[in-house]
């Protein structure tokens, strides 16, 4: 037999299963917006001088499980998000955030502040780097070294391709992005203001460098900031031979344009989350800033191994990159912040194509087939259905 239950007490059960409401009542309007990947590169930015990241803490569907929340200062000029590391995590918490009727994002300079691998031909450890190119250098086809013929250098093929030197006759979109340069050289501007952080360690690895020939030469200097251009790979990779076979591909990916010389998990998954919600007026992609701090030497010093390099080395390096993202990054908040009115509220022009390799937001990118959805489309972006081209291989 089934027992009525009394409306009241309906109520009071179904009350206790309900799901309360995660959006605040108004809307969060951040002039800037810091993008950490994981615990250390978010946790250098709390209990700082200039701003309490920690005064408002929001929970956002679609968040890391690790990091289920964003954090704003009480105003909330400035915020914070944790994606959690690799690309899939990186895209689904950027989603996640574009889609928060929390946030309106559409005014919002995003600064990507995190560490990376380093590339001793173009900077040393501990450095600050903003990149112009993010190039996504393991979107190819991958052999065994032990298994590619002769005239190959490396085991990486452009996918569609047929040798290393060709450009890629599939496309997927992701490949290659590109930020507003114009903005790029007013952040560099702002960190170059800060007293970067070193260690001892680090500058006795440094000295490891030195070589006749000088191909590491940057290697050996103090940390500065640098402009050059981020690689994202989820494979944390060492050594030479990878390191040469991806800037080759960087090099040949922005049509000799791009520099490789940091090494990341998450900034092309970002940017192309931050492409679509630019697409769907949710933001503007040309308020972003890719800065990479130095934590370790993507390849060993001539005579060291590959192995010894990643796993076992004492570089110095960590501490001081996590700190620097901090030091340089606060340097380009408060730049933006005490420009508003001036200078970032109407948005800084970009003298550059922005956008990805398909130009999805318009313009006709100045690499790859050119645009598939302005007045000049590829008419296949599947396999053999763009021009080839060559870069000459180190």
């Amino acid at each position: 037999m089934i027992v009525p239950i009394p409306t009241a007490l309906t109520a009071l059960l179904f009350s206790a299963f309900a799901v309360a409401d995660p959006y605040p009542t108004y809307k969060i309007k951040p002039k800037v917006f810091i993008i950490s990947m994981f615990d250390p590169e978010a946790e250098i930015w709390w209990g700082i001088p200039e701003f309490d990241i920690l005064a408002q803490n929001i929970t956002v569907p679609g968040f890391s499980p690790l990091f289920p929340d964003a954090h704003c200062t009480a105003n909330g000029e400035v915020c914070q998000l944790v994606t959690g590391e690799s690309e899939i995590n990186a895209a689904v918490t950027i989603a996640s955030l574009v889609a928060s009727p929390t946030f309106d994002l559409t005014t919002t300079y995003f600064l990507i502040g995190g560490i990376a691998g380093v590339n001793p031909e173009v900077a040393t450890i501990c450095s600050v780097t903003f990149a112009r190119y993010a190039v996504q250098v393991a979107l190819q086809y991958e052999f065994d070294i032990r298994e590619i013929p002769d005239n190959f250098t490396t085991g990486y093929v452009p996918q569609g391709s047929t040798s290393p030197d060709e450009y890629p006759q599939s496309i997927y979109g992701t490949e290659v992005f590109e930020v507003n340069d114009a903005l790029r050289k007013l952040a560099v501007g702002f960190a170059q203001t800060a007293v970067l952080n070193d260690s001892a360690e680090a500058i006795a690895y440094r000295a490891h460098y030195a070589s006749d020939d000088n191909i590491y030469a940057a290697a050996t200097q103090p940390p500065s900031v640098v402009e050059c251009d981020v690689a994202t790979s989820d494979v944390y990779y060492s050594g030479r031979l990878l390191g040469e076979a991806f800037g080759n591909y960087t090099k040949l990916a922005t049509n000799g344009t791009g520099v490789y010389c940091t090494t990341a998990q998450e900034d092309n998954a970002t940017l192309e989350a931050l492409i679509r919600a630019h697409a769907a007026g949710l933001v503007d992609y040309a308020r972003i800033i890719v800065m990479r701090t130095a934590s370790d030497m993507d390849r060993p010093y001539i005579g060291e191994a590959a192995t010894t390099n990643l796993f076992w080395s004492n570089q110095g390096a960590f501490e001081p990159a996590v700190k620097n993202i901090y030091l340089a990054g606060v340097k380009v908040v408060e730049g933006i912040l005490n420009g508003w009115n001036s200078t970032f509220a109407p948005g800084v022009k970009a003298t550059n194509y922005v956008g990805d390799i398909f130009g999805t937001i318009g313009g006709t990118p100045d690499f790859g087939p050119g645009a598939v959805f302005n007045d000049n489309p590829v008419t296949s972006v599947g396999k053999r259905g763009v021009v080839r081209r060559r870069v000459p291989r180190k």
